[in-house]
């Protein structure tokens, strides 16, 4: 195009080539270029097209209909620890894989059934409306009222019964889904999980701890999982433990649990340390820690009580284990007292002793839930 053209024409000018001086003329209204051709729709043309895009719409929700059943049945039917096989993805959790086929194919069903009854059957005239003040006129808002009154008998709603009862089915049973979710994703009440450890029991499949035959376990190096014995830990050491029984035989590779061990581990970890019996404060806290351990070894929960870090510093000189997350500070002489940073209660003690080897073991489980509070602490 020129650069000259009429007023009522679009002007296209190249930046590519050169300065353009305009003529300061624009046009005082710019010229509508109205719609193209309104091209008949195969459902407007004729009854059978009609029909034809009716039940396209109702097998679209059919399909999600489909799909949340799919996903109510894996949800009840089909255990977490199946695992399939897909190609790229390698083996995983066969629950997992149906509820996301089932929930997938429930959202697209409604989608493209709501998309494709929009396009084939629902008023296909087009609309142009000139631009108007904000607030339409009191006759223009009861036309809307009127309006929205006459959009289900428009739409075709209350004449095409199969798509109306499809897609209630649809809709209401992908409520499902969201209700299941809610009410059984929660999982079963906690009961004693949060407050018992390995130190309990063996756990079981029920979340609960089944007591150990012949007392409780050993105490035991990690990550070597070796025994410890009383004359090993010397003052001013101190040592990493777990129960016996969390993990593998360093030297056969059999035993240790089989699920869970990361949950048994962060709940059970234990700081072991000796101090001369001399050191302890003569407080309640003082003597009731010199009491549960043997002869100044004394073993404390690993986990703070704040939010749960690991307490990972020693200080061997005045006897304090710091959580290096939020600076909280326990005393060893005085029963892991809180004396500096936000925790709010001691560090359990496991009351600890020796067997017949010389070995160190548990006398008795913690005495109170380890780590941080919660809604049932117990």
């Amino acid at each position: 195009m020129s650069s000259h053209q009429s007023e009522h024409e679009t002007t296209v000018v190249r930046l590519d080539d050169g300065h353009h001086i305009g003529d300061g003329g624009i046009p005082e209204q710019f010229v509508n270029p109205g719609l193209p051709p309104h091209v008949e729709r195969l459902s407007d043309l004729s009854d059978m097209g009609a029909k034809r895009a009716e039940r396209q719409v109702a097998g679209l929700f059919g399909l999600s209909i489909l799909g949340t059943l799919l996903f109510l049945v894996a949800y009840f039917a089909v255990g977490t620890h199946d695992r399939s096989f897909v190609p790229g993805l390698g083996k995983i959790a066969t629950s997992n894989l149906l509820l996301g086929i089932g929930l997938g194919l429930g959202l697209l069903g409604i989608g493209l059934g709501a998309v494709h009854w929009a396009k084939t059957l629902m008023p296909d005239a087009e609309v142009v409306e000139e631009r108007h003040p904000m607030r339409s006129s009191d006759e223009a808002r009861q036309g809307f009222v009127d309006v929205m009154r006459g959009g289900g008998e428009s739409s075709q709603l209350f004449r095409r019964p199969l798509i109306k009862a499809t897609l209630g089915g649809a809709l209401g049973l992908f409520s499902l889904p969201l209700l299941v979710q809610l009410v059984g994703s929660l999982g079963p009440l906690p009961r004693k999980q949060l407050s018992q450890t390995m130190w309990n029991g063996t756990p079981a499949h029920d979340g609960t701890y089944e007591p150990y035959a012949n007392g409780f376990p050993r105490l035991m190096r990690d990550p070597e999982n070796l025994p410890i014995k009383a004359s090993d830990v010397t003052i001013g050491s101190v040592y990493h433990v777990l129960p016996e029984g969390l993990l593998p035989d360093p030297e056969t590779g059999e035993g240790g649990l089989e699920h869970g061990v990361l949950e048994e581990k962060g709940k059970a970890a234990v700081l072991l340390m000796r101090l001369d019996p001399s050191q302890f404060q003569d407080t309640d806290g003082g003597r009731k820690a010199q009491a549960w351990g043997h002869e100044g070894i004394v073993a404390y929960s690993k986990i703070c009580t704040h939010v749960g870090c690991p307490v990972g510093l020693y200080e061997q000189t005045t006897h304090h284990l710091l959580c290096p997350c939020h600076q909280s500070t326990f005393d060893v002489t005085d029963d892991c007292k809180v004396i500096f940073g936000p925790a709010k209660r001691p560090l359990p003690q496991l009351k600890i002793t020796v067997d017949g080897e010389g070995y160190l073991v548990a006398a008795q489980p913690f005495h109170e839930a380890v780590g941080p509070s919660f809604w049932e602490r117990g």
